[in-house]
C-alpha cells in the first residue's frame, strides 16, 4: 500500500477504464478523489470514455458525488441502480449523449462479488416482467445504448435473468482509517456498503483499489475485528480533506448513525400535519396489524413511516434499510437518507439484499409516481417539464420478495393544496397532475404478476387507499371530506373498480395531534 495524494490517485486512472465508486445519495462518497478525477479532466481531457459502475449513486443534486464524472467525454458508459442525486449525469443521459443501463441495485451490489469470485455473472428472478426485463426495455436509458446486457434465461422450468460480469479496472472507495499496511476501518462511516465485496472485485480483475480516509495510523494499533478491507487488497490510501470526507452530504458527524451515541427521544420534532404526514400515517396503521414485522421503507415520502413511528412512540418492529442498517429509525435528513439513528446492527449491502431477495421482509413503504388500473406502478420515471429519471434503486428488488408492499404518494402531483386537522380532508387545489394513469411511463412494479406471487398489496394516498382484485386498481377506502366523483374518479385517466364494502379512513388520522395517545 502507497500514501499518495488525490491528485496522484486521479493520475492513475486510464481513459477507457471501468472505474467502480461506492456511496448512497449522500453517504460513504470518495468525494476527495471524484473530486481530484474531475478537475483532472476540465484540465487536460483526461480520463476519457469511462465506464461508470455504482449501485445507489452518491451525489448531493448539484456538483459533488457522482456528479463529479457528468461531462461529456469523461464517461462513455454508466451503469447503476439510482440517478437521482446526480443531474450531471442525468442530463448526458436525457440529451441522450451516453450509453446507461439502470439495474437493480441489489443486482449490482450482488454483481460485486460475482467479479470478485471470477463468476460469469449474477443469474437472478429479480427485474422479471419490469422495465429491466430485455422484453420490455432491457434496462435501457438512452436510444444509443444499443445492445441489452442483460439476457433472460430458463432453468429447471423457470425464467430468470442474467446479468453479466465483467472486469473493474479500479474501485473508489472511502473508509475512516488505514494503517500502514493498508487495512481499513470504518468507525465513522454511517454505512459499510460494499466496502469488502469492491475491493475483491477490482484486485481480482487486475485493477487498482484506491480507498479516501480521514486518518492514518500504525500498524498494529486496529481491532483486527474493525478492519472492513484487509490491506492485501488495497493499492493506495489517500488522507482526505476534512471538507471532502462529511459523513453524509447533509452532515459532518452525527454519532447517532454510528452507536457512538445513542439520541434521546426529546430530540425528535415530530413533523407537521401536510398531506405527507397524512400519507405516511395511513401507511403506519398497517404496521399495527403485524406482530413484531422487519420493515423496509424506501427514499421519499415512505421516510415519514418512521417519523410518525417515533411520535406515536411504537417499537414492537424493526426498521432496515437497504445501504445495511438495521433497527432504529432511518435518518430523515434527505441528503443522509441510507443511514439510521440509533441502529442496533449495520451490515454490508449485499448481506441486506440476500435478505431482502430471500422474502426476509414482512413489510414494505415504496414510493410511486404513476399507477394505471391494473396495479402496475412507476417509480423510475418521472413525467412533465423537466422530467427526471431517477433509477430504479433497491425497489425491484424489494418489491418483488416482500410479502407486504404498501405503495405511497399523493393522489396527484404539481401544486396539490389540502386543508386537515378537524378530522376531515378536503382539496384546497388540485395537483396539474393526474397521477392515476392509463398508461404508464415505465413498468417498474408489476401488480398482477407479484399478487399472484402471494403478496399483499395496497396504495396508499392522501384521500384514497386502493388494493388490487382480479387484477384491476380496487379503491377500499377514501377519506373523510373528500367527494368519491369529484375528488377521485374524476382526478384518475383510467377506470378504477370500487369495491362495494368502500370504507372510510380513520378520523385520527385527519386531526394535529397523536393517534394513538
Amino acid at each position: 500500500m502507497k500514501v499518495i495524494t488525490a491528485q496522484e490517485s486521479a493520475a492513475l486512472i486510464q481513459s477507457g477504464w471501468t472505474v467502480a465508486m461506492e456511496g448512497f445519495l449522500g453517504a460513504g462518497a470518495a468525494d476527495d478523489l471524484a473530486k481530484a478525477a474531475e478537475t483532472r479532466f476540465l484540465a487536460t481531457g483526461e480520463p476519457r470514455d469511462l465506464t461508470m459502475l455504482f449501485c445507489a449513486a452518491t451525489g448531493d443534486r448539484e456538483f459533488r458525488g457522482l456528479n463529479r464524472f457528468g461531462h461529456l467525454g469523461m464517461t462513455k458508459r454508466a451503469i447503476g441502480s439510482h440517478f437521482g442525486p446526480i443531474p450531471k449525469m442525468r442530463e448526458l443521459i436525457d440529451s441522450n449523449q451516453i450509453e446507461a443501463h439502470n439495474w437493480p441495485q441489489g443486482v449490482i451490489s450482488h454483481l460485486y462479488r460475482a467479479i470478485a469470485a471470477k463468476r460469469p455473472g449474477m443469474i437472478t428472478p429479480v427485474g422479471l416482467h419490469t422495465f429491466v426485463d430485455p422484453r420490455y426495455e432491457g434496462g435501457r436509458m438512452t436510444t444509443i445504448t444499443k445492445e441489452s446486457l442483460i439476457e433472460v434465461i430458463t432453468l429447471k422450468g423457470k425464467e430468470y435473468l442474467f446479468y453479466p460480469s465483467f472486469p473493474i479496472n479500479c474501485a473508489l472507495i472511502r473508509g475512516t482509517t488505514a494503517d500502514e499496511n493498508g487495512n481499513i476501518t470504518t468507525e465513522h462511516e454511517a454505512i459499510h456498503l460494499d466496502h469488502l465485496a469492491m475491493a475483491q472485485a477490482a484486485h481480482n480483475s487486475g485493477g487498482i483499489v484506491i480507498v479516501q480516509v480521514k486518518y492514518l495510523t500504525k500498524t498494529g494499533t486496529m481491532n483486527p475485528n474493525l478492519v472492513r478491507i484487509p490491506g492485501i487488497l488495497v493499492d493506495y490510501v489517500v488522507v482526505a480533506d476534512p471538507k471532502d470526507h462529511w459523513m453524509t452530504y447533509a452532515e459532518e458527524y452525527n454519532p447517532a448513525y454510528t452507536g457512538e451515541t445513542h439520541e434521546p427521544d426529546h430530540a425528535f420534532t415530530p413533523d407537521p400535519l401536510d398531506v405527507r404526514k397524512v400519507v405516511s400515517r395511513r401507511a403506519f396503521m398497517e404496521l399495527l396489524k403485524l406482530e413484531r414485522p422487519v420493515v423496509n421503507l424506501g427514499v421519499g415520502m415512505p421516510t415519514g413511516v418512521g417519523s410518525v413511528a417515533r411520535e406515536e412512540g411504537k417499537t414492537d418492529f424493526t426498521f432496515t434499510v437497504e445501504a445495511g442498517p438495521i433497527g432504529g429509525t432511518p435518518a430523515h435528513v434527505g441528503l443522509s437518507f441510507g443511514a439510521a439513528v440509533n441502529p442496533e446492527a449495520i451490515i454490508d449491502q449485499a448481506a441486506q439484499f440476500d435478505f431482502y431477495d430471500g422474502g426476509g421482509l414482512d413489510i414494505t413503504f415504496l414510493g410511486m409516481a404513476e399507477l394505471d388500473g391494473q396495479g402496475n406502478v412507476n417509480a423510475s420515471r418521472i413525467h412533465g417539464k423537466g422530467a427526471r429519471r431517477p433509477g430504479v434503486g433497491g425497489f425491484i428488488n424489494i418489491s418483488q420478495a416482500t410479502k407486504r408492499v404498501i405503495f405511497t404518494g399523493t393522489y396527484t402531483a404539481g401544486g396539490l393544496e389540502i386543508a386537515t386537522g378537524d378530522g376531515r380532508l378536503r382539496i384546497v387545489k388540485e395537483g396539474r397532475s393526474k397521477k392515476v394513469v392509463s398508461k404508464l411511463l415505465q413498468m417498474t412494479f408489476n401488480g398482477p404478476y407479484v399478487a399472484a406471487k402471494g403478496a399483499e398489496i395496497l396504495y396508499v394516498t392522501e384521500r384514497a387507499v386502493f388494493t388490487i382484485r382480479d387484477n384491476k386498481l380496487t379503491l377500499i377506502e377514501i377519506a373523510p371530506g373528500i367527494d368519491l366523483q369529484q375528488d377521485v374518479l374524476d382526478q384518475a385517466e383510467t377506470a378504477i373498480v370500487v369495491a362495494p364494502d368502500l370504507k372510510t379512513m380513520d378520523a385520527r388520522i385527519f386531526f394535529d395531534k397523536p393517534m394513538l395517545r
